[in-house]
C-alpha cells in the first residue's frame, strides 16, 4: 500500500510540474490584471488548472479500478480477494474527484465573476449552476462523483458495481459541454468527438492504472487481467486517436494554425499519444511473452500517460484558433452552423451534415457488428448473410436520416424533420432489430474464464432478462412509449424548446431510435427477450399502433397554429417561407410512411409465424418418435371411451 501511494504522489507531482511547463514556458501563466480591472487573483489562477488536473485524475483513477475489479479481474457474482480492495480504491478516488470538482466549480465562478474568492457567496454560486452551462456541467460531474463514491462502499456485488461504473462514465460526459467545442462550429461533431476522446483516455490510462497496481500486488490473476483489457484499450486507444484527430481539425481550422500555442500543445499531445501506441503495442507484445516486466512497463507508460493528460488540461484552458465569432448569426447559433442551401434533389441524396450523433452511432454500429462476423468467422462459425444485410441497411437509414441529406434539413423544416424521425423510428429500427446484434454479442462476448465468473457474457444475458428489461418489453409499456411519446413531444412546448438546443436535437434523434427499436423488438424481434409474446399478441399490438399514428398525422396537417413556430422565424430560412404549409407537408409524410413499416413488419410476423408452427410441428415429431406417438394414443382412448358411453 505504500508503494501505492509514493507512485501516486509521484504521478502527482509530474503532472503539475508538466503543467506549470506548459503555462510557463508559452507565456501563458496567470499574471495579475491592470489596475482597475477586476481580477479573480493569483489563487484562482493557478487553482483552476490545478483542480481540472485532480478531477481528471481522479475520475480516471476511478473509472480505471471499477473496470478491473467489474470487468478485468475474475470474481463471481460477488467480488473477492483483490477485486474487492480496488473497488475500496475506486472509492477514495472517486471522493478526490468530487471534491476537486466542486473546487473547479468555485474556482470558475471566481473566474467568470473576477472575484476573489472572499468575496464569493452562495447567490452567485446558484447563478452559475443554473444560468451557464459549465457551472451545471460541473455540478452534474460532482455529485456524480459522490454518487460512485456511496454505492463503492454500499455493495460488492459485479452487477450493481457494473451500473456503477456506467454512472463514472456518465460523470464525465457533462465535461465535453465546459470546454471550447461547447462554442465550436460543427457543435455536435465538437461535442461527440471531445465526449468519446474522454470516455476512450478514461478507460484506456484508467485501465492501464490499475493493471500496474495489479502487477505490483503481484496477483496470479495479472495474466487474464491483461489478456482482456488489451482488447479493450485497441477499442480505446483507436477512439481517443480518431475523435482527436477530429476535434483538433473543428478547434484548429486550417493546418497554419499549428504554430499557435494551441496548435503547439495539440502537436506535442499527438505526438506523445503516437509514442504511446506504439510503445504500448511493440514493448507490451514482448513482455507480456515473456511473462515478466509489465509492473515497470505498465508504471512507465502511466506516468507517460499522466504528463500527456497534464499538457491536455492546459489545452483547455489555451484560447484556439477558431474562437466563438465563428457562429455570428442566431440561425448560425441555433443550428451549430451554416444555412443549408434550398433543397435539391442532389443535396437530398449526397448532402452532408457533421451530426455527431450519427457519426458516432454508424461509426461504432459498422465496427462491432464487423467485429463480432470476424471472430464469428476465426471460430468457424456462421451467421446468416441476411442478417448481415439488414443490420447494414438499417445502419446506412440512420445515416442518410442524421447527417446525410435528411439529416442536413431536419433542423431547417419540419417536413424534412418528420422524415428523419419516420426514418429512425419506423423503418432503421426494422432492419436493425431482425439483425440481431444482441444474439451476435452474446456469441462473440468473452465468456467466463473460470468456473463462476460473471463475464461481459453473463452480465449482457443477465441484463436482458431483469426486471428493467422485462418492464420495458412489456407490449403496453413499448407502444407507450413508441406512440404516446409522439403525443407528448409534437403538442406540448417541448419540441420547441428541445429545438433550441443542440442537445435537445441529440435527444430527440436518440429517443425516436431507441423508441422505435424497442417497439419492433416486442413486435417481431429474434434477440433473447425477457418475455415470450406469440405472432397474435404481436399482430395486434401492431394493428392497435396504427390509428394512433394516423390520427397524430392527421391532427399534425390539420393544425391551424405553427409547431415551435418562434424557433422557425427566428431561422428566417430564404426558402419554403409558409411556415403552416411546411408543418401540413410534414404530417403527410408521418402520414403515408406510416404504411411502408406496416408491409414490411407483416412479413415479418408472417414468416416468424411460419417458423414457429413449423418449430413446434418438428418437436411434436421427435417427442413422437421418442414415445411411439404416446399423446396420439391416449387421445384415441378418450375418443373411444366418449363412444362406449
Amino acid at each position: 500500500m505504500k508503494q501505492t501511494v509514493r507512485l501516486a504522489s509521484a504521478g502527482l507531482i509530474v503532472a503539475l510540474a508538466v503543467v506549470a511547463l506548459a503555462l510557463v514556458i508559452p507565456g501563458n501563466a496567470p499574471e495579475p490584471a491592470p489596475p482597475g480591472i477586476p481580477d479573480p487573483g493569483q489563487l484562482v489562477g493557478w487553482g483552476l488548472p490545478v483542480a481540472r488536473l485532480v478531477a481528471d485524475l481522479g475520475s480516471l483513477a476511478t473509472i480505471g479500478f471499477l473496470l478491473a475489479a467489474v470487468v478485468l479481474l475474475p470474481s463471481g457474482p460477488r467480488l473477492e480477494g483483490l477485486a474487492v480492495q480496488a473497488v475500496r480504491i475506486a472509492s477514495w478516488f472517486a471522493i478526490a474527484w468530487g471534491m476537486a470538482a466542486a473546487a473547479l466549480l468555485v474556482l470558475n465562478v471566481a473566474d467568470v465573476f473576477a472575484r476573489p474568492l472572499g468575496d464569493l457567496n452562495i447567490d452567485l454560486i446558484a447563478s452559475f449552476v443554473l444560468d451557464f452551462g459549465p457551472g451545471r456541467a460541473l455540478a452534474l460531474q460532482s455529485i456524480g462523483a459522490f454518487i460512485v463514491a456511496v454505492a463503492c462502499r454500499w455493495t460488492l456485488g459485479i452487477r450493481p458495481l457494473a451500473v456503477t461504473l456506467g454512472i463514472a462514465l456518465a460523470a464525465v460526459v457533462p465535461v465535453a459541454l465546459a470546454g471550447h467545442a461547447a462554442n465550436a462550429g460543427s457543435h455536435t461533431l465538437a461535442v461527440f468527438s471531445l465526449m468519446l476522446h474522454l470516455l476512450g483516455v478514461m478507460v484506456w490510462v484508467g485501465g492501464l492504472l490499475a493493471l500496474g497496481w495489479v502487477a505490483l500486488r503481484g496477483s496470479r490473476r495479472l495474466d487474464e487481467a491483461v489478456m482482456r483489457y488489451s482488447t479493450i484499450a485497441l477499442w480505446a486507444f483507436v477512439t481517443v486517436g480518431v475523435s482527436g484527430v477530429v476535434n483538433a481539425s473543428i478547434r484548429l481550422g486550417s493546418w497554419s494554425e499549428i504554430a499557435s500555442d494551441y496548435g503547439a500543445l495539440v502537436a506535442v499531445k499527438a505526438v506523445a499519444f503516437a509514442a504511446l501506441g506504439v510503445f504500448g503495442w511493440a514493448q507490451r507484445r514482448r513482455i507480456v511473452a515473456r511473462g515478466v516486466g509489465f509492473a515497470r512497463l505498465a508504471v512507465t507508460e502511466v506516468f507517460i500517460m499522466v504528463a500527456t493528460i497534464a499538457v491536455a488540461v492546459v489545452l483547455s484552458r489555451t484560447p484556439t484558433p477558431v474562437g466563438e465569432d465563428v457562429l455570428q448569426t442566431p440561425a448560425e447559433r441555433l443550428l451549430g452552423g451554416s444555412m443549408p442551401p434550398a433543397p435539391s434533389v442532389r443535396e437530398i441524396f449526397l448532402g452532408f451534415s457533421p451530426n455527431g450523433f450519427g457519426l458516432a452511432f454508424v461509426a461504432f454500429a459498422v465496427s462491432l457488428y464487423a467485429w463480432g462476423l470476424i471472430v464469428l468467422h476465426r471460430r468457424g462459425d456462421r451467421w446468416p448473410i441476411a442478417r448481415t444485410a439488414s443490420w447494414f441497411t438499417g445502419v446506412v437509414i440512420v445515416a442518410w436520416a442524421t447527417f446525410g441529406g435528411i439529416g442536413q434539413y431536419s433542423h431547417v423544416m419540419f417536413s424534412w424533420h418528420m422524415v428523419s424521425h419516420m426514418m429512425l423510428s419506423m423503418i432503421a429500427p426494422i432492419f436493425l432489430v431482425l439483425a440481431a446484434p444482441m444474439t451476435l454479442a452474446l456469441r462473440t462476448l468473452p465468456g467466463a474464464r473460470r468456473p463462476g465468473e460473471q463475464s461481459p457474457r453473463s452480465l449482457l444475458m443477465a441484463f436482458l432478462h431483469s426486471r428493467v428489461a422485462r418492464f420495458f418489453t412489456h407490449p403496453v409499456v413499448s407502444a407507450a412509449i413508441f406512440m404516446g411519446s409522439l403525443y407528448v413531444l409534437y403538442f406540448s412546448n417541448l419540441f420547441g424548446t428541445l429545438m433550441q438546443s443542440h442537445s435537445g436535437h441529440v435527444f430527440m434523434e436518440l429517443h425516436f431510435l431507441l423508441a422505435g427499436v424497442l417497439f419492433y423488438y416486442v413486435v417481431i424481434g429474434v434477440d433473447p427477450s425477457p418475455r415470450s409474446v406469440p405472432p397474435l399478441v404481436r399482430f395486434g399490438l401492431l394493428m392497435v399502433s396504427i390509428p394512433f399514428h394516423a390520427f397524430f398525422s392527421v391532427a399534425v396537417m390539420s393544425a391551424s397554429y405553427v409547431i415551435a413556430e418562434s424557433f422557425y422565424q427566428v431561422l428566417d430560412r430564404p426558402y419554403a417561407t409558409d411556415l403552416l404549409h411546411d408543418q401540413y407537408v410534414g404530417g403527410g409524410i408521418a402520414w403515408a410512411t406510416g404504411e411502408i413499416p406496416l408491409v414490411l413488419v407483416l412479413i415479418a410476423i408472417f414468416a416468424q409465424w411460419v417458423r414457429s408452427d413449423a418449430r413446434e410441428a418438428s418437436r411434436h415429431d421427435r417427442q413422437a418418435d421418442r414415445d411411439a406417438d404416446a399423446e396420439l394414443e391416449k387421445y384415441n382412448a378418450y375418443l373411444e371411451s366418449l363412444d362406449r358411453e
